[in-house]
């Protein structure tokens, strides 16, 4: 699913062609014990799902785009929730027409190569669902 270097608390990883991204790099940290960290890459993609949060709904839009596109900026940054790595991801995909599209990535098919360097933080991150926001946000007990 992929392959990864580490050098102390930070790993560079390459996806295998034709993974569903977030999918092995949830599997990445896992197996890797990352629950803590931030994550930034590039690459490119045949599919992408895209979502956003309506503010007055609190109700997520999503919209699939089946195209080839280069991610020309995928970042993130990984926590936990109920006992689970949970990323959040937002991707900048550019199309063959050079017009970009964006927002938070919820799924891609990888196309080619997909490149990542992932950060380990030494610390214990959580999240809580916020009604106010209808979010997940991070979780500091008082």
């Amino acid at each position: 699913m992929y392959k990864f270097k580490q050098s102390g608390d930070t790993y560079v990883v390459s996806i295998n062609n034709h993974q569903e991204v977030a999918t092995a790099l949830t599997a990445f940290c896992a197996e890797q014990g990352i629950r803590a960290g931030e994550i930034h890459g590039l690459g490119a993609v045949c599919e992408a799902t895209l979502r956003f949060l309506d503010p007055v709904t609190k109700q997520y839009v999503d919209k699939t785009f089946r195209e080839q596109m280069e991610v020309s900026n995928l970042v993130g940054n990984i926590s936990e929730k109920d006992g689970k790595v949970y990323l959040h991801l937002h991707a900048t995909l550019c199309r063959a027409d050079y017009s970009v599209v964006g927002g938070h990535l919820l799924s891609a098919v990888l196309n080619g190569a997909f490149e990542l360097v992932v950060r380990k933080f030494d610390l214990k991150l959580g999240r809580r669902f916020d009604a106010e926001t209808g979010l997940n946000l991070y979780d500091f007990p008082g």
